[in-house]
């Protein structure tokens, strides 16, 4: 079984949800992840914060960032065991971040450090 990770894009970053908005988005999204822990597929997950983050780029460049006005952000992460990319992305199709108009769900597999893929 491979592990993959669901990557969770958000369109457009300067749309800020209510409070009630976000604790109805965070009751859903707990929901999920109990749907996938009961079948002992889920591995671990965050959401990544605005705040206290940089970019570094070429030459070591540091800007502060990212910020609600760039057109694409990350809002966290999950990561799913799973027996093929096509279970990983049928748990990505539940995501409540799929709600947002726009926001995507990015499906990768986590190389295994075995060099065979």
């Amino acid at each position: 079984m491979e592990q993959y990770i669901l990557i969770f894009r958000h369109q457009d970053g300067s749309k800020v949800a209510s409070p009630e908005q976000m604790q109805v988005w965070m009751k859903q999204t707990m929901d999920w992840i109990g749907g996938i822990a009961a079948q002992n597929k889920f591995v671990q997950g965050n959401g990544l914060p605005f705040d206290e983050a940089r970019v570094v780029g070429h030459g070591g460049v540091v800007t502060n960032g990212p910020f609600g006005d760039v057109k694409e952000t990350l809002g966290g992460y999950v990561i799913v065991r799973a027996a093929s990319v096509d279970e990983a992305v049928e748990f990505a199709k539940g995501s409540p971040v799929l709600q947002g108009e726009g926001n995507t769900v990015e499906v990768r597999r986590i190389a295994s450090g075995d060099g065979v893929h």
